[in-house]
C-alpha cells in the first residue's frame, strides 16, 4: 500500500511532469512555425493572419523577439480576460456551459474541503483503531486520516453522519442554483437566436410504405391533410453510398492535380510527371496533370450515371425526411407530438442543425434499431467486465505488500525504496490510464452502430457508455479487485463471516490509488491537453509530406472540437470521488480542487485559442451532467451506509436512511422544474418569436431560407465549387466551352420518383475538368433532395 512517502513520489513525478509541459507549451506557441496548431480558431474565424508573411528565412521558423520569452507564461492571465457572453459568441454557447462544469466543482468542493479538513480529520486521526489492526491488515499513514481510523460503535460516527447532511444539503443547492442558471441561460440564447433551419423543421422517420406511391408523395399528402396551414415542404433522403465514395475519390483527384498544375506554375520549364503503376512506383511515365485531369473525366462520367440512377431508382429513396414548416410554432407542435394512431409510425423529433446531422445513419432501417441497441448494451456489458482483468493488474501493481505475504520471493525487487515508491505511487495511475486510453473510440463507434442520427446525441450516448465503464470498472472495480490484493492474506486465513468487515475497513483505504490517479490524469493529463503535442507531429508531419495546396494545410490544421465523450465522463468520475471521499477519506479533496482549477484554466484557453465547436447542442448534455452528479451522492450515501454497518454503527447507522429518499426526490422535482426547458420548445415561446418576425419581416421567404438548409454536405459543397468555377445559374443554359467544357443529356428527374412520365423543365448536366456533374432544373415547389448514405 502506498505510503506518504509513496505519494509524495508520485507528486512530485506529476508536478515536475506538468510543468514540463507547461513550459514547453509557453515556448512552443510562441514559435511561427506553430501559430496554426496553437491558434487554428483564430485562423478559421479570420481573425489571425500567419506570422510568417512577412519575415526572413530564420523568422519564419523561429521567434526571434527576446522579449515574448520573458512573458511566456501570458497565456493564464489571458485565457481568464473573455467573459461568458464573450466566449458564447466566440466559441458557442455549448462550450461556455462546459466550463461551467468546472466552476460547479469549485463552488461544491472548496467548502466541504475546507469543513472536512478541519473538522473529520482531528476526529478520524484521534482514534487510533488501526493501531491495533495493523497486524490483520495492510495500513498505511493515509489510511489513520479515514474513517477507518474510527473504532466500531463509536459516538464519533454521528459527526460523519452529519457531515453527510451537510454536504449533500449543500451539493443540492448548488445542483438546483446551477441547473436554473444554465436553464435560464439557454432560455435567452434561444430567444436571442437568429432565424436557423432547425427552428423550422422536424426530422420524420419510419415513414410507411403506401402501394402506388413514392415516399415523397406519402409524405406530401400526410403533411398536407394533417397540417395544412403551416406545412411548407419537405427533403426526401436518397441513399448515395456508393455516390459518397466516388465523391471522396474524385476530391483526392481533384488535390492532386491542383498539386500538380501548382507545382508547373512555379516551375513552366519542367511539366510534372508520374509513373502509372502501383503507388506510382512502377510503369510508363505521363504527363500528370494531363493523367489527373482524363481520371477526373472518367469518375465524372461514373459520378453522373451513380446520381441518376440513385434519383430513377425508388428503392434508393428513404423512409426518413425533413419536413419543415412555415413557422416555429407548427414545427413544435409536430415535433412534440405523436402523428399516427400507430406509435411506430411517422415518428417526429426536431431535426439536429444542419452541421449536427450524422448522415449516415439516416439510411438505417427503423427496424432494425431496436436490435442494434440490444446488441451494443450486450457488447458493452462484455466490455465493462472484459476490462476487468487489466484493472485487477494495475491494483496488484498499487497493493504490492498483499502480494509479498503471498509471493515472497518478489520481495528482493519490490523492497528497492525507489522500485517500491514508483510502482506504487506512479505506476498503477499511469497503467489504468494507457488502459483507457483506446476506450473513447470503441465506444464511440458502437454509438454509431446503434443508429443514432445527431452527432451530439452520438457524443452523448458514448459518454454515458464510458460513464458507466468508469463507474463500474474504475471506481467499483478498483476497490473491489485492490481490496482483495490488499488484503489477500486476511482474506485467506479469516472465516468468512469476518471478510464484510475486512472489506468495510478496506473501502477508505483506496483513497491512496485514487489520489495516484488524480495526480496521473488531472495533473500531468491536462498539462498535455494544453500541449498538443500529437496534433503538433501530426501537423508538421502533414505538413512534410502530405500538404500540397491550401485546401490541404487548412485540414491538417482542423483542431476540432471539445472531446465530450471522454472529459464529460472523467469530469463526473472526479465529481463522484470528491463527493464519496468528502465524508470516508478527506485527505483527497485538495487533489480534487487542484485538478477542478487547473483544468478549468487549461479548457479556457483551448476553447478560447483552439477548438472549433462542430455543432450547437445549446447544452443539451446538462441533464445528464446533473443526473450523474445526483447518482454520486446516492453512491456515497449506500457506501456510507454499508460502510458504518461493518462499524456495528448500529445507533447511527439508521439516521442515513432518510438520505437517499431525501436526494430521489431532489432529483425528482429538479426533472420536473428544468429538463422539459432541454427537451421541449414551449409553443409561447415559438408563437412569441413568430409574431415578432412577421412583424419585423413581413416579407420574409422562409421556403427560399430552407431551400438547400439539409442538402448532403458533399452535394452541397460541389455545388458550391461549381458556382464559383463555372458560373452556372440555375434554370438557364447550359455553358459551352470547346476547350474545358462538354454537354451531357439526360432524362430530366422527375419529382415524382414513381412517375417518370411526369417531368420537370429539362435538367443540363454542366461538366467541368475541375469539378463533378451539376443538375441544373427547376425544384418542385414542395420537394427538395437529400442524400443520405448506409453505414
Amino acid at each position: 500500500m502506498a505510503t506518504l512517502g509513496d505519494i509524495g513520489v508520485s507528486a512530485l513525478i506529476n508536478i515536475i511532469t506538468a510543468f514540463v509541459f507547461l513550459l514547453a507549451f509557453a515556448l512552443l506557441r510562441i514559435q511561427p512555425i506553430n501559430d496554426r496548431v496553437y491558434f487554428p480558431k483564430w485562423y478559421i474565424d479570420g481573425g489571425r493572419n500567419s506570422p510568417r508573411g512577412s519575415r526572413n528565412f530564420v523568422g519564419k521558423y523561429v521567434n526571434l523577439n527576446i522579449l515574448t520569452y520573458l512573458t511566456f507564461l501570458n497565456w493564464m492571465p489571458a485565457a481568464l480576460k473573455m467573459s461568458e457572453a464573450e466566449i458564447i459568441s466566440h466559441a458557442g454557447f455549448d462550450s461556455a456551459v462546459f466550463l461551467r462544469i468546472y466552476t460547479l466543482g469549485l463552488k461544491i468542493f472548496f467548502p466541504i474541503a475546507i469543513v472536512a479538513l478541519v473538522v473529520l480529520i482531528p476526529v478520524n486521526v484521534s482514534s487510533g483503531t488501526l493501531f491495533f489492526l495493523r497486524k490483520e491488515l495492510v495500513v498505511s499513514d493515509i489510511d489513520k486520516l479515514s474513517i477507518s481510523n474510527v473504532s466500531p460503535e463509536s459516538i464519533r460516527f454521528f459527526v460523519h453522519i452529519g457531515l453527510e447532511y451537510l454536504f449533500t444539503l449543500w451539493i443540492c443547492f448548488m445542483l438546483y442554483k446551477e441547473y436554473d442558471n444554465v436553464a435560464q441561460m439557454r432560455m435567452n440564447f434561444l430567444a436571442s437566436q437568429r432565424r436557423r433551419a432547425e427552428q423550422f423543421t422536424v426530422l420524420v422517420r419510419n415513414v410507411p410504405h403506401v402501394s402506388g406511391r413514392s415516399t415523397s408523395d406519402t409524405v406530401d399528402q400526410f403533411f398536407h391533410k394533417n397540417h395544412p396551414e403551416h406545412y411548407l415542404s419537405h427533403q426526401a433522403i436518397y441513399n448515395a453510398n456508393k455516390f459518397a465514395k466516388l465523391a471522396k475519390k474524385r476530391a483526392r483527384l481533384q488535390n492532386w492535380l491542383d498539386y500538380n498544375l501548382l507545382k508547373f506554375e512555379r516551375h513552366p520549364d519542367k511539366r510534372p510527371t508520374r509513373k502509372v503503376g502501383c503507388f506510382g512506383l512502377c510503369g510508363s511515365r505521363v504527363d500528370s496533370i494531363e493523367y489527373y485531369k482524363q481520371q477526373i473525366r472518367d469518375l465524372d462520367a461514373r459520378m453522373a450515371l451513380e446520381r441518376q440512377k440513385i434519383i430513377k431508382d425508388s428503392k434508393e429513396i428513404l423512409p426518413v425526411a425533413f419536413v419543415s414548416f412555415n413557422t416555429r410554432w407548427g414545427a413544435a407542435v409536430c415535433a412534440q407530438t405523436q402523428q399516427s394512431k400507430n406509435p411506430t409510425l411517422w415518428l417526429s423529433n426536431w431535426a439536429p442543425e444542419p452541421r449536427d446531422v450524422y448522415w449516415k445513419n439516416l439510411a438505417i432501417p427503423f427496424v432494425s434499431l431496436s436490435i442494434r441497441k440490444l446488441v451494443i448494451s450486450l457488447s458493452v456489458f462484455a466490455l465493462v467486465f472484459f476490462y476487468m482483468i487489466p484493472i485487477a493488474f494495475v491494483q496488484s501493481l498499487a497493493n504490492l505488500e498483499g502480494l509479498e505475504r503471498v509471493a515472497p520471493f518478489l520481495r528482493p525487487v519490490i523492497e528497492l525504496k525507489f522500485v517500491k515508491s514508483f510502482l506504487q505511487g506512479f505506476l498503477p495511475g499511469l497503467a489504468l490510464k494507457i488502459f483507457l486510453y483506446i476506450l473513447p473510440t470503441v465506444l464511440m463507434i458502437m454509438s454509431k452502430i446503434e443508429g443514432h442520427v445527431a452527432v451530439s446525441m452520438l457524443e452523448r450516448r458514448a459518454a454515458a457508455k464510458y460513464y458507466y465503464f468508469m463507474l463500474v470498472n474504475v471506481f467499483l472495480g478498483s476497490i473491489v479487485t485492490g481490496t482483495a490484493f490488499e488484503q489477500l492474506d486476511s482474506f485467506i486465513h479469516q472465516s468468512p463471516t469476518q471478510i464484510p468487515r475486512t472489506i468495510g475497513v478496506s473501502i477508505p483505504m483506496k483513497a491512496t490509488f485514487f489520489i495516484t490517479y488524480i495526480m496521473v490524469d488531472g495533473w500531468a493529463g491536462i498539462a498535455s491537453e494544453i500541449l498538443r503535442l500529437k496534433p503538433l507531429v501530426i501537423f508538421h508531419l502533414k505538413n512534410l509530406f502530405i500538404v500540397k495546396t491550401d485546401r490541404d494545410r487548412e485540414k491538417a490544421m482542423d483542431p476540432g472540437s471539445v472531446e465530450f465523450p471522454e472529459t464529460l465522463p472523467s469530469l463526473q468520475l472526479y465529481f463522484l470521488l470528491g463527493i464519496v471521499y468528502a465524508v470516508v477519506t478527506p485527505i483527497l479533496l485538495p487533489f480534487i480542487l487542484v485538478f477542478f482549477a487547473f483544468a478549468y484554466l487549461v479548457y479556457r484557453h483551448q476553447i478560447i485559442n483552439v477548438y472549433n465547436q462542430q455543432y450547437e447542442s445549446v447544452g443539451a448534455f446538462w441533464p445528464h451532467v446533473h443526473s450523474r452528479i445526483i447518482a454520486s451522492l446516492l453512491i456515497s450515501q449506500l457506501l456510507l451506509l454499508g460502510l458504518l454497518s461493518t462499524k456495528k454503527a448500529a445507533n447511527s447507522t439508521p439516521l442515513l436512511v432518510a438520505l437517499p429518499i431525501l436526494t430521489l426526490f431532489f432529483h425528482k422535482y429538479c426533472k420536473n422544474r428544468f429538463e422539459p426547458a432541454f427537451r421541449k420548445y414551449p409553443l409561447e415561446e415559438a408563437m412569441d418569436r413568430d409574431t415578432l418576425e412577421k412583424s419585423t419581416e413581413p416579407d420574409m421567404n422562409v421556403k427560399a431560407f430552407l431551400a438547400d438548409a439539409y442538402l448532403h454536405p458533399i452535394f452541397r459543397s460541389f455545388e458550391e465549387e461549381e458556382l464559383a468555377e463555372v458560373k452556372v445559374e440555375k434554370q438557364k443554359s447550359p455553358v459551352h466551352d470547346d476547350s474545358s467544357v462538354s454537354e451531357l443529356s439526360s432524362p430530366s428527374p422527375p419529382h415524382r420518383v414513381d412517375d417518370l412520365h411526369h417531368t420537370q423543365s429539362p435538367p443540363h448536366y454542366i461538366y467541368h475538368p475541375q469539378s463533378p456533374p451539376h443538375f441544373v432544373y427547376p425544384p418542385h415547389p414542395s420537394h427538395h433532395y437529400a442524400y443520405t448514405y448506409d453505414p
